[in-house]
């Protein structure tokens, strides 16, 4: 007999039992958290030390040991104190791709009770610039790339630079890794408080600028436990949808480090539970397929256009996917017929989705094996920690079933915004996290995410919103008129499109609008379409832009285009 989702909740969450729930009261507010929980992040790293030369990070041809991880982040968190007086609470940026290093930097900073600041790997100078003055950064831990990128911009060249796989002719004036990490050194002692900053991701803003969104330690400690406690619920309700591996469990990283799935759920999770992690450099479904035969991978996590991309390589049947158990991911919905392929094309893998976000530390409702299959438009359903309502646009709950914008609470939500109190105040309601979101909750509390409140494209899991491309676009002195929209794309989601109605007497050609949008955005914001016309934008009584309009002129081009 199947247990229900209640009843198997109830038991994991039980005293005496690993996730057994109590309450607390942050900031004058009351939530649900695990009792068992990590005090701060410096104890969850410290459990790697008992691993030893078990390998825990795999790069290309490298292969990290937990104690050759651990002895870095105890040289570099001796290196940020001593060398750089970096003190409990300053901020330290770290500005790489995904290497190992980034790591090391994350565990190394937090552990020193400083806060670790995450800088998009694909931003501008002039977002890089921002980020780093709006943070008011110190340090900056990064990369060949982002080190150039960061001398050209005044707060980069205000910081003290840590500088990473450099080479013999990367820039000079800066420190060198490999130069002044002084290895043998230990950690300094520093005394960590659950309810301390830890981390400072920065999300696009909805007017114009990225907004930091600053998690404390026990934050992400709980959405950790909450990952922990959702397969825990899973294992005990539904044992025989629960494929056992044939091999350690080893995750494979597919998503960018700097973004909270990529550090919290696959990276952390990855550290406190003891399991390999394999980087890749770059996204490419062809060599992710050789690592997941070479190493034996058995988690997949990522944006559903990565799960897509997998299926459809011409060279899918020639690589070993056997090791397998879960193919799955978040940032975008993902459409059923992936959930179906998923479940038909491995031998193994179960289907999974989550539906997180930066404000919540990535964890959400989850949904995986037979619940997805049998509920493939579903989010799933949450764990005690994470309170759930639909509400109206009052803010009052609406019936079970009726559509409204979806709300979080709990002790994984971000403390506020970085310097953005009335953001902040926005966003976050008596302890309650507004998404944006438009969905609902079925009887049995399976979440169903419908639309979007806020103006945001969604593509390939990345977050675009559409004001702030519609600033750059208005900088350009032909343009009198600009609208930025999402259009479906069979492989991303979504792609950001854009409405353009120049100036009288003034010419620009789509090539022209889109350079000039890449030399101030993030390439991933770059309207791929554009739609240039002379006539007014459509607009409603009240003077909106009717973005759905425009989006579906665009669409039925598109359609009826030879």
């Amino acid at each position: 007999m199947t247990m229900s989702y209640e009843e198997a909740t109830a038991r994991v969450t039980a005293p005496g039992e690993r996730f057994e729930t109590t309450q607390v009261e942050v900031r004058g507010v009351t939530y649900t958290v695990f009792r068992n929980a990590p005090p701060h992040l410096r104890a969850v790293f410290d459990t790697a030390r008992s691993r030893g030369d078990d390998v825990f990070l795999v790069y290309e041809d490298e292969r990290w040991t937990f104690e050759q991880v651990m002895r870095h982040v105890d040289a570099l968190g001796a290196l940020l104190v001593t060398r750089y007086g970096v003190q409990k609470g300053d901020r330290v940026a770290i500005g790489m791709r995904n290497y190992p290093e980034w790591v090391i930097a994350f565990a190394a900073i937090t552990s020193i009770g400083a806060v670790s600041v995450s800088l998009n790997a694909w931003w501008t100078e002039d977002e890089l610039d921002y980020a780093l003055d709006d943070s008011g950064a110190t340090v900056l831990v990064a990369d060949r790339e982002r080190v150039e990128r960061a001398l050209a911009t005044p707060s980069g060249r205000a910081v003290r630079i840590l500088g990473v796989r450099l080479g013999e002719d990367g820039p000079g004036g800066v420190d060198r890794w490999e130069e002044v990490l002084p290895l043998g050194a230990e950690l300094p002692d520093v005394d960590i408080d659950p309810d301390d900053d830890a981390t400072i991701l920065y999300t696009s803003g909805t007017t114009g600028r990225p907004k930091g969104a600053v998690s404390t330690h026990r934050a992400i400690v709980q959405a950790l436990l909450g990952f922990g406690c959702r397969t825990a619920v899973g294992r005990l309700r539904r044992p025989e949808d629960q494929p056992t591996p044939d091999h350690p469990p080893a995750f494979i990283l597919v998503v960018p480090l700097f973004h909270v799935t990529g550090c919290v759920p696959v990276m952390l999770s990855c550290f406190s539970a003891g399991m390999k992690l394999v980087i890749m450099y770059k996204w490419d479904p062809e060599r992710a397929l050789e690592l997941i035969e070479r190493e034996r991978v058995t988690n997949f996590v990522g944006v559903p256009t990565q799960s897509w991309d997998l299926l459809e390589s011409p060279r899918f049947g020639d690589f070993d996917t056997s090791s397998l158990v879960s193919v799955g991911g978040g940032g975008a919905p993902a459409p059923p017929e992936l959930v179906r392929r998923v479940a038909t094309s491995f031998s193994k893998a179960r289907p999974g989705i989550g539906y997180g976000m930066t404000e919540t530390n990535a964890y959400g409702p989850q949904n995986s094996g037979v619940d997805y299959i049998e509920h493939p438009t579903s989010t799933g359903r949450a764990t005690p920690i994470l309170e759930i309502e639909v509400r109206d646009p009052d803010g009052n709950p609406v019936p079970t079933g009726e559509r409204g914008e979806i709300w979080f609470k709990g002790p994984n939500l971000i403390r506020g915004y970085w310097n953005k109190p009335e953001a902040t105040a926005e966003t976050i309601v008596d302890g309650w996290l507004r998404t944006g979101d438009i969905g609902r909750v079925d009887e049995e509390g399976f979440v169903y995410v419908q639309d979007r409140a806020k103006d945001m494209v969604l593509r390939a899991g990345e977050n675009v919103y559409c004001a702030e491309v519609e600033a750059v676009l208005y900088e350009h002195p032909a343009v009198y008129e600009a609208a930025v929209f999402g259009v479906p794309h069979e492989r991303l989601g979504e792609e950001v499109a854009a409405a353009v109605v120049t100036r009288s007497g003034e010419t620009v050609t789509v090539e022209e609008l889109q350079a000039h949008v890449r030399a101030r955005l993030a390439e991933f914001k770059v309207p791929t379409r554009v739609l240039l016309q002379a006539e007014q934008l459509p607009r409603n009584a009240s003077g909106k832009i009717l973005k759905r309009e425009l989006r579906d002129r665009l669409v039925a081009e598109t359609a009826t285009a030879p």
